[in-house]
């Protein structure tokens, strides 16, 4: 499942990069053609972004990666407030 992931994330990126360029760079006279690329490069980078997080997600989770920096909940008192 993660390959396919993974995959997903790179299909995504590049299509970000794709009609991001597409959209920065078309001619000023096709507004259609700058207004889809932009939607297409915003949805691609919906789905890296979304993509790379569940990849760092598991690596944590199965040793690959250090885990972040966190403070864990337990550290908290009842009423809210930190020790």
């Amino acid at each position: 499942m993660m390959k396919l992931i993974a995959v997903i994330n790179v299909v995504a990126w590049a299509g970000f990069w794709s009609f991001g360029y597409i959209a920065l760079s078309a001619g000023t006279g096709s507004d259609s053609q700058i207004t889809t690329a932009a939607i297409l490069a915003a949805f691609g980078a919906g789905i890296g972004l979304w993509t790379y997080f569940q990849l760092v997600r598991h690596a944590e989770e199965t040793g690959y990666a250090k885990r972040s920096n966190r403070v864990e909940l337990g550290h908290q008192e009842p009423n809210g407030e930190s020790v």
